[in-house]
C-alpha cells in the first residue's frame, strides 16, 4: 500500500474514531422509570439556580382565587352532572428540564381536577386509535363508523374526526342533558352563550364541551371500551404514571356499547367528573408529547400525528388538536414552537421544544405566561437539541 493510501485511511479511521466518540459523549434521553423521577440541581441543567428559585418563588405567591371548596362551581358553569372533590389542593407545580426534575413547588403528589387539560389527552388517545388503525382517515365522516344515531343528520354527518380534534364540528344535539347551544343559567351558569345560526361542520370554531362529549362517547364506540382504559393501558401505565389518577364519568354518562353497559367520560370537569390527577404525572404526559411521542424504545402516539396535533387549525384561535398553540405569537414573549393543555382553575402543561422544557403549573391565578418566561431566562446552556 502506498504512503499516499495509508494516509488516506488513517484519515478515515481518525474521522471514525472521532465521530465514535462524539456520539458516545451525546447522554442518551432520559426517561423517569415508574414512579421515580431523577432530580438534578439546577446548575446541572445548564440553569441559573437564583433566578429559577425567583421563578418559583414568583409563582408560588399567584395562588388562584376560586374557593377551596368549589363553592362557585354551579355559578361558574350551570348544573352539575357529576361528582368533585370536597377541597383542591394549594397551587403546585413542577419544572423538568433536559428530562429531569429541576424544580418543585407545592404539593405535586396530591390528586385533583384537571379541568380541560383531558382534552389534550382524548386526542391522544386519538392517536392511539390512529396508530392502531382504527381510524385510518381523520377527514372521514365519524358517521361512517359510528352507527348510534348521532351522526344521522344531514348537518351532523359532514362532521370528521378532525373537526371534532379541532373543535370545529359545529355537531348539534344534546349529551347527557346538556345541549350544543349553551342556552340557559340554569344548565350552564355564567357559561350560557346568546343563540347563534350553525355553519357548516369544519368552518367555523367554538369552543364546546357539549360537542367534545359527543367525541369522546364516539371514542367509546370506535375501541369498544372505555377511554380510561385505554388511557391507562397505552399510555399511563406505559410512561409509568402512578395509579393515583382517575378519570370520572358523570353520574348519567352511561351507553350500552356491544351489549355491556359503559362508562362514558367527559373532556374536562365543566360539569363534575373528569381527570383527576397529580401534578407529576401530569409532567409526565406532557414529557410524552416533548419527546414527539415517545417514551424509551417506544413510539406510543405516531410521530406524523404528533406533528399534526400541534399544527392550527383554519379557523380556531390558535389550535391544533386540543393543544394550545403559540404559532401565531399570541404569547408574546414565548417560544412559537410552544404549547400548552390548559384547564379551569387554573391548570396548565407548558412545553417549550426548544428549551427541552415541560412545565406544570396547577391552581395558579394569573403572571402564566411571565412565570414560564422567567423559568426560560434562568436556562443558561443550549439544549443538545437546540445545538
Amino acid at each position: 500500500m502506498g504512503e499516499t493510501m495509508v494516509r488516506r485511511v488513517s484519515l478515515s479511521l481518525a474521522v471514525l474514531v472521532a465521530c465514535y466518540v462524539t456520539l458516545a459523549a451525546q447522554p442518551a434521553t432520559y426517561y423517569p422509570p415508574a414512579r421515580e423521577w431523577a432530580r438534578r440541581a439546577p446548575a446541572d441543567a445548564g440553569m441559573d439556580a437564583a433566578r429559577l428559585a425567583a421563578a418559583i418563588e414568583f409563582a408560588k405567591a399567584r395562588e388562584t382565587n376560586w374557593p377551596r371548596d368549589f363553592s362557585t362551581q354551579e355559578k361558574i358553569f350551570g348544573t352539575m352532572l357529576g361528582s368533585i372533590p370536597t377541597r383542591r389542593p394549594e397551587t403546585n407545580g413542577v419544572i423538568i428540564r433536559n428530562g429531569y426534575v429541576v424544580g418543585e413547588f407545592g404539593d405535586t403528589a396530591s390528586v385533583a381536577p384537571t379541568y380541560s387539560v383531558a382534552k389534550s389527552m382524548l386526542a391522544t388517545v386519538t392517536g392511539i386509535a390512529v396508530r392502531d388503525g382504527l381510524i385510518t382517515d381523520l377527514d372521514a365522516p365519524v358517521g361512517s363508523q359510528i352507527k348510534d344515531g348521532g351522526y344521522d343528520s344531514p348537518h351532523n354527518t359532514k362532521v370528521s374526526w378532525r373537526h371534532h380534534l379541532q373543535q370545529e364540528s359545529e355537531w348539534e344535539g344534546e349529551m347527557w342533558g346538556k345541549k350544543h347551544d349553551f342556552i340557559g343559567a340554569p344548565a350552564f351558569g355564567d357559561g350560557e352563550r346568546k343563540p347563534r345560526t350553525l355553519s357548516a361542520p369544519g368552518s367555523f370554531y367554538e369552543y364546546n364541551d357539549v360537542r367534545i362529549n359527543r367525541f369522546a362517547l364516539s371514542l367509546l364506540r370506535l375501541f369498544g371500551k372505555p377511554v380510561p382504559e385505554v388511557f391507562r393501558d397505552e399510555v399511563m401505565n406505559v410512561i409509568g404514571a402512578s395509579s393515583t389518577w382517575q378519570w370520572v364519568p358523570y353520574t348519567n354518562s352511561y351507553a350500552d356499547v356491544n351489549g355491556q353497559r359503559m362508562a362514558s367520560v367527559s373532556g374536562g370537569t365543566r360539569w363534575g367528573g373528569g381527570v383527576w390527577i397529580s401534578a407529576m404525572d401530569m409532567a409526565r404526559f406532557g414529557y410524552l408529547w416533548l419527546r414527539g411521542g415517545r417514551w424509551g424504545d417506544k413510539q406510543i402516539v405516531p410521530a406524523a400525528y404528533v406533528k399534526q396535533a400541534l399544527a392550527p387549525s383554519a379557523n380556531g384561535p390558535d389550535y391544533g388538536f386540543l393543544w394550545w398553540l403559540n404559532t401565531r405569537g399570541g404569547g408574546k414573549t414565548l417560544p412559537p414552537n410552544s404549547y400548552q393543555a390548559q384547564g379551569a382553575g387554573s391548570n396548565t402543561i407548558f412545553v417549550s421544544p426548544d428549551h427541552d422544557l415541560v412545565i406544570v403549573w396547577r391552581w395558579h391565578g394569573g403572571g402564566k405566561e411571565q412565570f414560564f418566561r422567567q423559568v426560560i431566562d434562568a436556562i443558561q446552556t443550549p439544549t443538545a437539541a437546540g445545538r
